[in-house]
This record gives C-alpha cells, structure tokens and sequence, in this order.
C-alpha cells in the first residue's frame, strides 16, 4: 500500500492514499463481486476472525475496494496535521450503505438505554426523524439546544447528567446554521462527552473536525465526496481506532448496513477529483450568492460565506471557504418556490447535493416533509425556502438559468 505519510498535497492524497499495489497489479483497485473470500487453511480463516490477519473474509465485513476508500477518507480528514504529542493524527473509517447507515452505527455503538443526545437546531431531515422517533423507542433522546450559544451549551449539560453525546451538523441542513467546533468540544471535553461532527456540506477539503478534537465524523459519501450522484453511501470514522475496531465494528457489521465493490469503486474515482471539483464549486457558489442576494424576488440567501450571515465570522474561523451550499427564502411563499423550480430548464430540480451540475429542492416539501411545521419554521426552513447546491457548470450558465427562472416567480 502506498504510504500517504509522504504526501504533501491534498489533493496528491486524494488520489493516491488507500490504493494497494499489490492487487494483481491493477492501476485502480478492482471491483471485488463476491459475497465471501477463501482461507488458505484452518489457522487463517480463525486469525481472521480474531482480527491477527487483516484479510477478507465476507462481503458484508468488507472487501479491498471498501477497505481502500475507507483508508483513502481516513486521510483526507487527518491530511497536514499532527496532535499534541507531534505523531499524525491516526483514525479509523468504516464505511456503509449510506449516511444514514453510519449514523446509526453512531448512536447504537456509543450509546445506551437512558442516554442522551445534545444538539442543536435545523439538522437534516433524517437525522431529525431518527433521533426524534426511533430512538426514542430505544430509551434514547436527544435534546435540542442554541449551541451557538455557549452559555445555553453548558447549561443543557450541567442540568442533564445523562447527556452522553454531543452531535453537531456544521453547516447545518438547509439553514447553513454554523457552530463553533473547537469551542464546543472543549465544553464537551469538560464534561467528558463524546462528539461527533456531520461534515458532509464542508467535506475534508474545507473543514476537519478531528483538528479541533472531534472524536467521530460521518459523512453521507453519496454527496461531494462521491461527486457524481453515482452512489449512496455513508461513513463514520473515529480517532480511537481500537473501539472502530471492535465495538463500532461489531455494530456495523451485525446491523447489515454494508457498503459494496461497486459502490466504494465509485466513490474512491469520485474522490480523486474533490480537490479540483470543491475549488470550481466554492467560485461559483460565491458568484450565485451575490446574485441571489440583489435579487428582488429574494428576501434572505443563507450562505456564510455573506459577512450577512450571522455565523460568518465562526465559519470564517474553521472553514478554508463557504462551500457550495446555500438556501435561500422567496418573498412569495411556497406558490412562488414551485414557480421557480418548474420554470428551471438548466439547474436540476432534486434532492440530495453535491454532485457535478447544480441541484435544487424545496425542503419543506421534501427533506424535511416529516418534520412538523411549527417545529420546522422555528428553525427557519419555511414554505418559502429553497435549498441550492451549486454545479461547477459554467457560471454564467447558472446565473442566466435562476435569472430567468425568479423572473415572476
């Protein structure tokens, strides 16, 4: 395997980390299509299973393609820094199905009947119904919190013993909501929470939350780091390896929610453009926010990267740019939003994000359709709110297509 601790850029790492040479002497690493792998002899099959040989031994377990993409993520969230004693930061992916499949290997593998959850307001629409209607069932809830706020942060944890876990969406989904990671995880550690970050919208190359402290970071892969809009999938990694090793592991694996060959070969060729893609969608997310932001149909465009927005100065600290999400608000309400989505001829009307050409999609209505009203216009995702995940088409295509599109909306 080619040795990632030489690399000196990220996008050289984005290319390179993960790969094994040795496999048949391919260029990129196969799609490996088969449910289950041989052992050489009895001593094998148990070392495997005990963990003292790294080989493969089910489809469900993993496989080289899925084992490559993992390591490959794993460095691109510790890529150029070292921690307090000078060693490179170590940390340990696993990848699943999809976003969703991470995040429940999150809250099962870390928590347990009786414990809490502290949040924060506007996270995504799945993450909100899980920790709002499954887990609840478990004996697991989860509180709800202005983390901007630090004061209101440590109040929530000092009134509530059971609070085990602090999880924070940054920016948040589809309000573009940011919070102070490293501040909050110094609290966290205060209290001897674990912390856990979503950096799906932010992706490795504009933010890292293992730099501040972060013990876990998920991830829906099927959005930026994908690229393509190719393939669902998700992963969740952590710092302390032994514990993904063997309890986050175990869970991963008894819950079924496994990646695959073709999935992860996808994904790792989807990565090996991030670099190029993030810079080409961070230019033309700019350029649609000041558009949108002089626009007369428009009364709010959230995007931090506005020194308009009010947690600009907190994603200014942690972020290398704004990113390529933003929503924004039409004065019009929700008849005005689906006159402009069904007036788009370029920009792709959809959910999900991330992906090559520009995507479009109302949330009240679809993402966050589950979610009741009150609860959400409390949190800002109104009828009139359009969340937008800006292409890296060419720019002036973009802003002729949301022009004419507004034009009457």
């Amino acid at each position: 395997m080619k040795n990632n601790n030489t690399y000196k850029g990220f996008g050289t790492t984005a290319i390179h980390a993960g790969l094994n040479e040795h496999i048949a002497n391919a260029h990129l690493t196969p799609i490996f299509a088969t449910s289950t792998y041989t052992f050489d002899n009895a001593t094998q099959a148990r070392q495997r299973f005990t963990g003292e040989d790294a080989g493969s031994i089910y489809g469900r377990f993993g496989s080289p393609s899925i084992t490559e993409v993992e390591n490959k993520i794993a460095a691109l969230e510790t890529y150029g820094f070292v921690n307090s004693s000078g060693n490179k930061v170590a940390a340990k992916g696993i990848m699943h199905s999809s976003g969703m499949g991470a995040l429940t290997t999150l809250f099962l593998s870390t928590l347990q009947k009786g414990d809490k959850i502290l949040s924060h307001f506007s996270l995504y629409g799945g993450t909100q119904e899980i920790t709002n209607k499954l887990l609840p069932e478990l004996g697991i809830e989860i509180v709800i919190a202005d983390l901007r706020d630090l004061q209101k942060a440590e109040d929530a944890i000092k009134n509530d013993s059971t609070i085990k876990l602090l999880y924070i969406e940054t920016p948040a989904n589809p309000t573009l909501q940011c919070v102070d990671i490293e501040a909050l995880v110094h609290l966290a550690k205060k209290y001897n929470l674990k912390t856990a970050c979503d950096n799906t919208f932010a992706t490795p190359y504009l933010q890292q939350p293992f730099k501040y402290g972060v013990d876990f970071i998920m991830h829906s892969t099927t959005k930026f780091l994908n690229g393509h809009g190719t393939a669902i999938g998700g992963i969740l990694l952590g710092t302390d390896v032994e514990f993904m090793n063997t309890k986050a592991t175990k869970w991963h694996r008894l819950l079924g929610a496994n990646s695959n060959g073709f999935d992860a070969f996808l994904l790792s060729n989807g990565i090996k453009t991030l670099e190029v893609r993030m810079e080409r969608h961070c230019h033309n997310a700019t350029e649609v926010a000041a558009f949108l932001q002089h626009n007369n149909a428009v009364a709010i465009v959230n995007y931090h990267g506005l020194p308009t927005h009010p947690d600009y100065y907190t994603a200014s600290k942690q972020m290398n740019h704004a990113g390529a999400l933003m929503s924004f608000e039409l004065k019009g309400g929700y008849q005005a939003c689906t006159t402009f989505l069904d007036k788009l001829q370029l920009c792709t009307h959809a959910v999900s994000l991330g992906t090559t050409d520009t995507l479009l999609t109302h949330p009240a209505s679809t993402t966050h359709y589950g979610v009741p009203t009150a609860e959400r216009e409390q949190y800002g995702i109104t009828d009139g709110l359009i969340r937008l995940s800006v292409g890296i088409e060419n720019i002036q295509d973009i802003l002729a297509d949301l022009e004419q599109a507004l034009y009457n909306s």
